[in-house]
């Protein structure tokens, strides 16, 4: 593969042709096709597809006349081939919405070219035979997702394979990381479905655990308990054996390999 075919859509002009300028400077990328809304968009994607070439990701502004960028990305979605999305806005209140979609990254404008830069890099992670997917060993694996968290103001990604616990607030989950806590508005129930093909497990009705991260397992008098560095999570009666049995499997294969 000689680069990602990628499109760029945005109804201004001169933001349209400043991100078309930066995509076509990494060398990753091999076609850059642009459109000016959304409807222009979903018919280039559907003529590329037609003659064999399909668009494998789309750089997204999210508050364009007619069709906007979320409705956009959630007909993507839908593809049976669907492309990467990368969102692209000025706009911070959004994150969530790009989350829902499974959107790999979530730029704000002005783009700086580092922070589009990492965006390819997540692109070329779940494309295959992209160009540079392997070249960066530090990168989140491809089953890894990012989620977006408020911080300062600011929004930020953290990777699930960062997370070690996540607890249950209510209607929000707190994501616990080696470094600190976020809180996101998204249901436990949610980041379970989400995220069990990354290596999280349901130990309790409040509690998602990260196999990778636990250390302990305790025992005592009928009641489980796991440890994860300094923090000991209540693992409930009904979850106990599921967790046992999946850690003897793992050390088992481990010693195996």
């Amino acid at each position: 593969m000689t680069g990602l075919r990628v499109l760029a859509v945005d109804d201004e002009q001169p933001a349209l042709e400043d991100l078309a300028y930066l995509l076509r400077a990494d060398p990753r990328i091999g076609e850059v096709a642009t459109a000016r809304d959304g409807a222009s968009a979903l018919k280039l994607l559907d003529r590329a597809m037609a003659e064999g070439r399909p668009v494998e990701a789309v750089f997204l502004d999210i508050r364009m006349r007619g069709l906007d960028g979320v409705v956009l990305g959630r007909l993507l979605a839908q593809f049976a081939r669907p492309p990467r999305v990368v969102f692209v806005t000025a706009y911070e209140e959004h994150a969530v919405d790009a989350f829902e979609i499974k959107a790999e990254d979530y730029l704000l404008k002005p783009v700086r070219p580092e922070r589009l830069a990492e965006a390819i890099r997540r692109v070329c992670a779940g494309v295959p035979d992209a160009p540079g997917a392997l070249e960066d060993p530090a990168r989140p694996a491809p089953d890894a997702e990012t989620i977006p968290v408020e911080l300062a103001g600011v929004t930020r990604f953290v990777a699930s394979s960062d997370v070690r616990y996540v607890e249950a607030q209510g209607d929000y989950a707190r994501l616990h990381t080696a470094t600190g806590s976020h809180l996101v508005r998204i249901p436990l129930a949610a980041l379970e479905e989400r995220w069990a093909a990354a290596g999280f497990i349901r130990v309790h009705r409040s509690h998602l655990v990260a196999v990778k991260h636990i250390d302990e397992l305790h025992i005592d008098s009928g009641r489980c308990t796991v440890r994860i560095g300094d923090t000991e999570i209540p693992v409930s009666r009904r979850h106990t054996r599921e967790l046992r049995d999946l850690l003897v499997r793992r050390a088992r294969k481990g010693r195996d390999s």
